[in-house]
């Protein structure tokens, strides 16, 4: 029996509804998911510790202090924020600093609310909060002239870094596997979804790199599938000059460690703006 025009309305009336309640299910699951989808915080801080000598700064407001032997008075810092899935106690995070070390520079690095067993909860305003007063830290109890220091973001953390160097004096400023905008990225991932009116926590740093008053490097391999390369040179061809762009090798999570010219590049993009010697 072939259905009757009512009835194939009614159906077809009926399937609407189920696509319209289950598209508002999924953005309603997008709104309440958003924390959890951008920051992947959570993760408790860990055993490892950076090889000696390191210093934590006393208090709820988690960091460490690592300096660079054995004249570290007369050496330039790096306040080095880290991407999200980490914390400051995560290995390749450890490397960065160590690496950053031997070629010379104090590494200040702090941890984000939400993040490695702080209290709070993670958003884009609370992580620049956080961020500035590392910066405080550094400038207020640390004694550090802007003049010799260099702020280092990697991943979201590149967004952190662009954002507080928006607001700042620094000397420099280093971005590795840098997203343009988070928003942007988050439309590609849900392209049926109006990831631009949802989000709360949008992190454009194309919309802040003009306000960088300090020569900046942008480190990205062609190879990183977390955040595409094309991401790191629309952000670069927005900062101003001077700029530095250098394509390197192992990915999003690997570049520093696989790459044997990754920190040859940051040593020599700080030798020719006078930070090291």
């Amino acid at each position: 029996m072939v259905p009757s025009f009512a009835t194939m309305k009614r159906v077809a009336a009926g399937f609407a509804v189920l696509v319209v309640v289950a598209y508002a299910g999924a953005i309603v699951w997008l709104v309440t998911q958003e924390t959890r989808l951008v920051f992947e915080a959570g993760a408790p801080l860990g055993e490892r510790r950076p090889a000696r000598p390191f210093e934590q700064v006393a208090g709820n407001d988690l960091a460490w202090v690592m300096r660079a032997p054995p004249d570290s008075e007369r050496r330039p810092w790096v306040l080095f924020l880290h991407g999200n899935a980490s914390t400051i106690a995560s290995r390749m995070n450890i490397h960065h600093y160590e690496r950053l070390r031997a070629i010379g520079l104090n590494v200040l690095a702090p941890e984000y609310r939400g993040f490695g067993g702080r209290d709070g909860v993670p958003s884009e305003a609370g992580l620049a909060q956080d961020a500035r007063r590392a910066y405080d830290y550094t400038r207020e109890r640390l004694h550090v002239d802007p003049r010799r220091l260099v702020i280092y973001g990697w991943s979201l953390g590149s967004a952190v870094a662009v954002n507080l160097a928006a607001h700042v004096d620094e000397a420099a400023v280093i971005l590795e596997g840098a997203p343009a905008s988070v928003v942007a990225i988050g439309a590609q991932r849900y392209p049926f979804f109006p990831i631009r009116l949802l989000i709360r926590n949008p992190f454009e740093s194309i919309a802040r790199i003009h306000k960088v008053g300090s020569p900046v490097l942008v480190l990205h391999s062609p190879e990183d599938t977390v955040i595409p390369i094309a991401e790191g040179r629309r952000l670069f061809d927005a900062a101003p000059s001077p700029k530095q762009f250098v394509e390197v090798a192992g990915g999003h999570i690997y570049a520093s460690e696989k790459d044997p010219g990754f920190f040859p590049a940051v040593r020599s993009f700080l030798q020719t703006h006078r930070l090291l010697p």
